[in-house]
């Protein structure tokens, strides 16, 4: 795969936009993932690719490690290092074993303030071969309820491309 992603021109539209990315989005990141078997260097192309393709405050990884999420390759402003299970949106999302979308952080029961410019966010649980939960794909924005149901199925999609490859 090229070292640029090859994106759709926004029509202005903010549901058709998005749609239209990830579809673009996700073969070029099958692509790119496809015969690299380093997880550092998948989750790193990963995050840059989604911060690249849609302009998201933070995109990034915590690892499954003993008996928390510790930080891994990510794409924005510092963020905390380790996340106990169960605790904030990504230690939910891990415990729970199910996507958490969260329009407005504030609003979420023990939300982590990893930075007060995080306004919104989801979070998808990434599954090893055995069907543990491996990590978690931590996606925020500095905008209120950015994200929707077409953000979920397609950090799904991309969180299944990860899966298939761990």
């Amino acid at each position: 795969m090229a070292e640029t992603l090859i994106l759709p021109a926004p029509t202005g539209d903010r549901a058709t936009d998005r749609q239209a990315a990830y579809d673009s989005l996700i073969p070029q990141l099958d692509a790119l993932l496809t015969g690299e078997t380093d997880l550092t260097a998948n989750l790193a192309n990963t995050a840059a690719a989604l911060r690249e393709a849609f302009g998201f405050f933070w995109v990034g990884f915590y690892l499954t490690k003993d008996d928390q999420l510790v930080l891994g390759p990510f794409q924005g402003p510092i963020a905390c290092t380790r996340i106990a299970f169960g605790r904030g949106v990504c230690g939910a999302a891990y415990s729970r074993r199910e996507t958490i979308l969260v329009p407005d952080v504030e609003q979420f029961p023990g939300h982590i303030a990893c930075s007060s410019a995080s306004k919104s966010e989801v979070v998808v649980p990434v599954f090893d071969a055995l069907g543990n939960v491996a990590m978690v794909l931590d996606v925020d924005s500095d905008l209120l309820n950015d994200f929707d149901d077409i953000d979920v199925r397609g950090l799904e999609q991309v969180a299944a491309l990860l899966t298939a490859r761990l």
